[in-house]
C-alpha cells in the first residue's frame, strides 16, 4: 500500500505538468491560427471553420478585397495602412458574428463563410459594402477607401469545394472592383480560367481542403 501512495505521490507533479504543457500548447495553436495585426483567423483556421459551415447549402463564401490599399500605404503610410486593415477586420467579424467566421487570407485580402438563413444575403452585403467604406474611428477622414466584395452560395455550386468557391467569388470580387460595383454575385456558369488576365488560382483563392 505504501508504495502505491508513493507511486501516486510521485506521478502527481508529472501529470500536473502535462496539463500545463496541454493549456500551453492549445494556446499557442489559438495563437498560430490568428492573425496578429487583425486577430482574425489565419488562412488554416478559417479553412477548418468554413468547412464545418459549408456542410449548410445556405452558406455564402464572401471574398473581400481592400481599394487602392498600395495607395494608402504610399500616401499616408504604414501605420494608417494597418489601422485601416484592421478596422476592416473588426466591421468584417461584427458582421459575421458568431454563426460565420472571417479570416484574413493575406495582405488586403479577407475573406468569410456565412449562413444566408432569410435569403437577404445580396442586400445584407450591399449594407456591409457601406459600412466598410466608413473612416476608421481616430483616423484622419482622409484615409478612406472602399472594399470590394464579391459572393457565391454554395448551393449555387453543389459539391464544389472552399477552393473553387473562393475562386468564383474572387472573380466576382475583381469584376465588381473593375466596374467600381462595390457588390458581385459569381455567376451560375463554368468557372473561367482567366477573367481580364487574372488567374484564377492567385494569391489568397488557393485554400487546402
Amino acid at each position: 500500500m505504501s508504495t502505491l501512495l508513493t507511486a501516486l505521490a510521485a506521478a502527481g507533479p508529472l501529470a500536473a505538468g502535462w496539463s500545463v504543457h496541454t493549456v500551453c500548447l492549445r494556446r499557442s495553436l489559438r495563437t498560430a491560427r490568428r492573425d496578429p495585426l487583425t486577430g482574425l483567423r489565419t488562412r488554416d483556421g478559417f479553412t477548418r471553420r468554413a468547412n464545418v459551415l459549408l456542410k449548410d447549402p445556405r452558406a455564402v463564401v464572401v471574398l473581400a478585397d481592400v481599394d487602392h490599399f498600395k495607395q494608402i500605404n504610399d500616401t499616408h503610410g504604414h501605420a494608417a495602412g494597418d489601422a485601416l486593415l484592421k478596422a476592416t477586420a473588426d466591421r468584417l467579424a461584427h458582421y459575421v458574428g458568431r454563426t460565420g467566421v472571417a479570416g484574413r487570407l493575406g495582405g488586403d485580402e479577407f475573406a468569410a463563410v456565412v449562413i444566408d438563413t432569410h435569403g437577404t444575403i445580396g442586400d445584407l452585403l450591399a449594407v456591409l459594402h457601406g459600412v466598410l467604406a466608413r473612416p476608421a474611428d481616430g483616423m484622419d477622414p482622409a484615409v478612406r477607401t472602399t472594399v470590394s466584395l464579391g459572393w457565391v452560395g454554395a448551393a449555387d455550386h453543389p459539391g464544389e469545394d472552399l477552393s473553387g468557391l473562393l475562386r468564383r467569388a474572387d472573380e466576382a470580387m475583381y469584376a465588381a472592383k473593375q466596374a467600381r460595383a462595390g457588390v458581385r454575385r459569381a455567376g451560375l456558369g463554368r468557372l473561367l480560367a482567366t477573367l481580364s488576365g487574372r488567374r484564377a488560382g492567385r494569391r489568397g483563392t488557393g485554400v487546402a481542403a
